[in-house]
């Protein structure tokens, strides 16, 4: 279901994917938490997208062990091939 997953920016280095998922959990049914190591950010995804939508209006701009959090909706991956090409020359 579209909508269900969250980005979450500007992390603190020592956030456990467990406490992320306890702050979440105060608005909905937390299904996956994913926090991308030495990154500063990371990805929440509630049940349903009303629970994603309560959490999104409650969490950004609030602070977890000093930042301030940047929460949005997830974008879906990039696809496809990059566009271009390089040239190889002989030596």
């Amino acid at each position: 279901m579209k909508g269900r997953k969250l980005y979450v920016g500007n992390l603190s280095q020592s956030i456990t994917n467990n406490e992320l998922e306890e702050l979440f959990d105060n608005y909905g049914d937390v299904e996956k938490v994913n926090i991308i190591e030495g990154k500063g950010f990371g990805f929440v995804e509630m049940y349903s997208r009303s629970e994603a939508d309560r959490a999104k209006q409650a969490l950004d701009g609030s602070e977890l062990k000093e930042p301030t959090l940047k929460v949005n909706q997830a974008r879906p991956p990039r696809g496809g091939r990059r566009r271009g090409y390089r040239r190889y020359y002989p030596n």
